[in-house]
């Protein structure tokens, strides 16, 4: 009995905080990363400079600060064009979903993650998102048709009150 009221509680608490399991980065990750790409940028080749720029990519598309998050983003379409390899072109798409997901653009969000899964069906890490993405998108609705809802009911109760202090 206490281990089913647990888990009530659980999965109510999940569904008010979203309950992703998507991994956060630190702003001191997104330092390391940029210090990686100052140096990758002066010294190393292409190809260096390329990870270490998804390194950071990944970093700020982590990241609790609305504003890395549309840096990592902006930085991901801006490379979007160079992608040379199916994999890297999944990757950066990945990653713009994670952007798109932790913006609240649910929509958009989806619409990468299909063309991911498009490029590799059977990827988990993408499918799992787009579960926890439409999950979210079906949360918002009944949010929404509740608080609907409320508002009908109270405009009702209100005029059915007026109509009784009428009479």
């Amino acid at each position: 009995m206490e281990a089913k009221v647990s888990q009530f509680f659980e999965a109510v608490t999940n569904f008010f905080s979203g309950g992703d399991h998507i991994p956060w980065s630190t702003h001191d990750v997104i330092l390391g990363c940029e210090k990686e790409v100052a140096v990758a940028s002066k010294d190393d080749s292409d190809e260096r400079k390329s990870e270490s720029i998804m390194r950071l990519s990944w970093a700020l598309v982590h990241s609790k600060q609305p504003q890395d998050v549309q840096r990592g983003m902006a930085m991901l379409e801006a490379s979007l064009a160079n992608n040379n390899s199916p994999l890297q072109k999944r990757e950066k798409l990945y990653l713009l979903a994670v952007g798109y997901y932790r913006s609240g653009e649910y929509s958009r969000c989806r619409e990468l993650l299909d063309q991911c899964l498009e490029i590799a069906p059977d990827w988990r890490q993408a499918m799992t998102l787009k579960k926890t993405v439409e999950d979210r998108i079906t949360k918002d609705g009944i949010i929404g048709i509740g608080i609907t809802a409320t508002a009908v009911g109270l405009i009702v109760g209100g005029i059915a009150a007026a109509l009784v202090r009428k009479n």
